[in-house]
C-alpha cells in the first residue's frame, strides 16, 4: 500500500527535474559531490528532515490501513514531497520507500571513483560508502575508519 504512494510520488516526477529526487542520473553526473566532511556537516539537517519523513511515512502507513484521522493521504504526498525537495536541495537522496531506516546517499568521490557516501538514521555519522551500481549491500567502511 505504502508502495502506491511512492509510485504516486514518483509518477509526479517522471518528466521533471525533480526525478532526481528519487533516482540520481544514470551516468553519475551529480550537481554536487560531497566531501565526508562536508556531507557530516550537513547530518544535524538532514537528520531532521529524515524523521519528518519517518513520521510521514508511519502516518502514511496507518491511514492506509484505515485508521481515521488527519492528516490525508494527499496531504501526507505533499508534506512528504516538500521533504524530499528539501533534501534534494542539498544535494542527498533519500532512498528508503519502506520508511523504516532512514536511509540517504551522498554523492562523492572515493580514490577517484563517485561513490555514495551512505547513511542511515540509527547511526551517529557518516561510516560507510558504496558504489553506485553496488547499492546499500554492497557498503564498506570508509577509508580511514
Amino acid at each position: 500500500m505504502l508502495g502506491g504512494l511512492i509510485a504516486s510520488l514518483t509518477r509526479s516526477y517522471c518528466c521533471s527535474w525533480m526525478g532526481r529526487l528519487m533516482t540520481p542520473e544514470p551516468e553519475h553526473e551529480f550537481p554536487r559531490l560531497f566531501t565526508v566532511t562536508e556531507a557530516q556537516r550537513t547530518l544535524p539537517l538532514v537528520r531532521a528532515i529524515v524523521q519528518d519523513v519517518l513520521d510521514l511515512g508511519a502516518q502514511a502507513r496507518a491511514a492506509l490501513s484505515g485508521q481515521a484521522g488527519e492528516p490525508t493521504i494527499d496531504e501526507l504526498q505533499d508534506q512528504l514531497r516538500e521533504h524530499l525537495v528539501e533534501l534534494a536541495g542539498i544535494g542527498c537522496y533519500y532512498k528508503d520507500w519502506n520508511f523504516q531506516i532512514g536511509l540517504v546517499d551522498f554523492p562523492a568521490l572515493i580514490d577517484g571513483e563517485v561513490v555514495f557516501l551512505c547513511w542511515r538514521s540509527d547511526e551517529p555519522e557518516l561510516r560507510y560508502y558504496h558504489r553506485i551500481e553496488d547499492g546499500y549491500a554492497g557498503r564498506r567502511p570508509l577509508p580511514g575508519t
